[in-house]
């Protein structure tokens, strides 16, 4: 991928993507038991999840579901995650409404974001919610990874617009990606070298979303970004201070990564690292006060393990009911991993105890 960027032969993650979707062995877009759609949400393309009805059973739950892959990679129609929202509306007799939003290189922050938020309004509208059959009072939105992000922002975002008379009941994230103000929590200095998710890959991911220059990688990495003479970034640092949002258990003898003096202009290329629609973890604690009941899935072997915890954190402070279901043996993206030949344990385990905490409560 690396070469083909270089040689601008095409964008390395369109090569990428394109890899992934040849290589899906997705066979069959239906289910017995579950009937399987394409629709369009206010432009979005949506897949969705119907189960069949239960004798007198009038209105179904609904889950909200936002796909991962480093708002670059994936689909809402690949067989990892098509089987996943299948099991889910089986398991749960729910209705799963999956976003297809744009990725990189297409489109850039905020337009997942857009896409993500245009899709569920419209969903929460009485009248779509009465096509599905769906019981406006229990509504879940959720996601893993950068789908977890935008689920976040999502719900944030719906908790302020008062003209809604829908709103989620809950929202479960999946290891979410929630900031990019310190990339040296303890779980990116434990893991930075970690498969599947190595930080400097993370920083790209960041640097994509953003339709940034590669070049800042390595300032990013150092936090030359949200330096103490970085003035965009001082508001935000009691927001994001880990060494009093995360438990002694993970904190360990990690220390934090803090420069005196650094780069202002990235934040002034970049002003999204900042922009809480983007960064869900640097929200006012007035906003985390309006969220709903929250399910918080965090693996010890990832990176983005300590943005989890410490949202959790943050909200629980804002006086907000959450569970953070932590896996001291899984990896960043396991849950996915539930198809021979990747079907491994921790994503059973994962997605089982997953299904459950909805089952339990939406």
């Amino acid at each position: 991928c690396h070469l083909i960027h270089y040689l601008r032969l095409s964008h390395h993650l369109i090569v990428l993507n394109y890899l992934i979707c040849t290589f899906d062995k997705l066979k069959s877009v239906s289910s017995e038991d579950i009937n399987i759609t394409d629709a369009v949400f206010d432009s979005v393309e949506v897949r969705v999840f119907e189960p069949p009805a239960r004798g007198d059973e009038r209105l179904k739950r609904s889950v909200v579901y936002i796909h991962g892959g480093g708002w670059a990679l994936a689909s809402a129609r690949t067989s990892l995650y098509n089987n996943l929202c299948r099991i889910m509306a089986e398991s749960l007799n729910a209705v799963v409404v999956s976003v297809e939003y744009r990725l990189v290189p297409e489109v850039c922050f905020p337009e997942q974001f857009h896409d993500a938020l245009r899709a569920t309004k419209h969903f929460l509208q009485p009248d779509v919610l009465a096509e599905y059959s769906v019981d406006p009072s229990r509504i879940a939105i959720s996601g893993d990874s950068a789908g977890g992000n935008l689920a976040a922002a999502v719900c944030q975002q719906l908790s302020k617009d008062e003209h809604l008379t829908v709103r989620p009941k809950l929202q479960a994230l999946i290891y979410p990606v929630l900031q990019a103000f310190d990339f040296n929590t303890p779980s990116y200095q434990q893991n930075m070298n970690m498969p599947v998710l190595p930080r400097y890959v993370m920083i790209n991911y960041w640097i994509d979303y953003f339709n940034g220059n590669y070049d800042l990688a390595h300032s990013l990495l150092i936090n030359n970004h949200t330096a103490l003479d970085v003035g965009q970034a001082l508001s935000f640092r009691g927001r994001l201070n880990w060494t009093s949002l995360l438990p002694s258990s993970f904190k360990k003898n990690y220390k934090p990564v803090i420069q005196t003096t650094g780069k202002a202009e990235i934040i002034e290329e970049i002003p999204a690292l900042l922009d809480v629609r983007a960064v869900p973890l640097l929200a006012e604690n007035e906003t985390l006060q309006l969220q709903p009941k929250t399910y918080i899935l965090t693996c010890e072997n990832d990176v983005l393990r300590d943005d989890g915890v410490m949202y959790a954190k943050r909200l629980e402070n804002a006086g907000v009911e959450v569970t953070l279901d932590h896996f001291h043996d899984c990896f960043h993206g396991c849950m996915i991993f539930t198809i021979w030949p990747t079907d491994f344990s921790a994503g059973i385990q994962t997605r089982n105890s997953y299904i459950r905490w909805l089952d339990e409560n939406l």
